[in-house]
């Protein structure tokens, strides 16, 4: 060593560098959990976004056949649209040639990233699975899955 220079050691020791280590690994494993179900619940804001959004179309269709708007669809219609692609393509007003669209496009449900939906008629049970083709009265989410509040998805 020259004279006048001092020696300093600097860095960090293996055992200060295994601590912070630990200590970040416990931080990160505290985190996940809370992130999850972060995730989830904002996938469930979602679905009840869209939930709300298809059947407030369903709804306003409904009235504008009560109100003799649109023309009812079949005999035995009872003022709900046949299918959800009738909400995003549209029905013709009466005494117009414009056409009244409902939905922008059939959305994509946040759990099973598919625009495909469950379907009630007027005619089904409440609480029924199966779709009788003859109108759209409700949907429902296809995800089986349950909610952070304990209620399952398909009975929103």
């Amino acid at each position: 060593m020259k004279p006048g220079r001092e020696s300093r050691q600097s860095g960090l020791s293996l055992l200060e560098v295994l601590v912070c280590i630990g200590i970040l690994l416990i931080l990160a494993g505290a985190v996940m959990p809370v992130a999850k179900v972060t995730l989830k619940r904002q996938k469930e804001l979602e679905l009840k976004r869209t939930l709300r959004t298809m059947r407030e179309a369903i709804d306003l269709y409904k009235e504008y056949s009560d109100k003799g708007l649109i023309e009812k669809e079949g005999l035995d219609s009872e003022g709900y649209p046949t299918d959800l692609e009738t909400l995003v393509k549209g029905v013709p007003q009466v005494n117009s040639t414009r056409k009244l669209k409902f939905l922008r496009r059939i959305p994509v449900d946040p759990f099973t990233h598919k625009d495909e939906w469950g379907l009630r008629s007027y005619q089904d049970e409440a609480d029924s699975k199966s779709w009788g083709r003859q109108n759209v009265y409700d949907v429902y989410t296809l995800y089986s899955g349950t909610a952070l509040d304990g209620s399952k998805y398909e009975d929103w």
